[in-house]
């Protein structure tokens, strides 16, 4: 890996690299192994929940490209890895954003080649920047349909998430979607309840603490009806799968 860009905290976990790390990345230091360990130690189910995430990426991108949907806006799209939407979509236009200094550097240096691609560097809470920015609004049309992400990252912002999501939801034309995955720990099972309350005890000791929100509050935030199944576990999205271990990420598409 490329070493970390100046000024970049080093000594303290950060949630991306952490992520990179269960994924079996290579852009994570010692220190967010560490903490990711210490996580996994708590709920150990945590990189199998990271995995499946990534799975449920995937199925959301095929997804839309088959409703004809050829652009994306990533929002905290993390250190670069194996199953980024631009792989999965290679025709499709891509905007990344992510406010990780690592995670950025890294993605320039993956994206230097590849020309329907871009990483902008900023804060997902402030949407005028992000929609402002060049690598966003010089690539992708919202004249036409957008798929907005927020995968495994909303849950990491603090407040009202509504409010965080409206903007843009506004931007959206017609025939857009908006998908996300939010861990929660209002689940059936009550030992994955406490599990997933032990990790984001845990999360408290990262740069990253994790806010834990209802399936109603999600709801709420998505605004616009939810494609079947609606608001489930990302195991279980778009097909429930009995035989696979639900991780606690509810996740769900939204159309507008």
């Amino acid at each position: 890996m490329i070493g970390p860009p100046e000024g970049v905290d080093v000594d303290r976990a950060n949630v991306a690299r952490m992520y990179d790390y269960w994924l079996g990345g290579a852009h994570n230091f010692a220190v967010d192994r560490a903490q990711a360990d210490r996580i996994e130690a708590s709920n150990h189910t945590a990189r199998h929940a990271a995995r499946s995430n990534r799975d449920y990426l995937r199925r959301v991108v095929h997804r839309c490209l088959a409703d004809g949907i050829d652009q994306f806006l990533d929002l905290g799209s993390g250190v670069p890895t194996v199953g980024n939407v631009h792989e999965v979509a290679p025709a499709a236009r891509v905007a990344y954003v992510d406010h990780e200094a690592v995670a950025v550097a890294h993605a320039r240096q993956l994206l230097a080649t590849v020309d329907r691609a871009t990483i902008t560097l900023a804060d997902l809470v402030d949407a005028d920047t992000v929609l402002g920015a060049p690598g966003v609004a010089g690539l992708l049309d919202f004249d036409r349909p957008v798929a907005v992400l927020a995968i495994a990252v909303l849950h990491y912002v603090p407040g009202d998430l509504t409010a965080v999501l409206a903007p843009y939801r506004d931007r959206l034309a017609p025939g857009s979607a908006l998908a996300i995955s939010h861990v929660t720990d209002e689940q059936p099972d009550p030992d994955l309840s406490a599990r997933i309350r032990a990790a984001a005890e845990e999360f408290r000791h990262s740069a990253n603490p994790v806010t834990l929100r209802s399936r109603a509050e999600l709801a709420a935030a998505l605004g616009g009806p939810l494609v079947e199944p609606g608001l489930v576990d990302v195991t279980d999205w778009p097909v429930a799968r009995p035989d696979v271990v639900p991780v606690g990420m509810a996740c769900a598409l939204a159309r507008s």
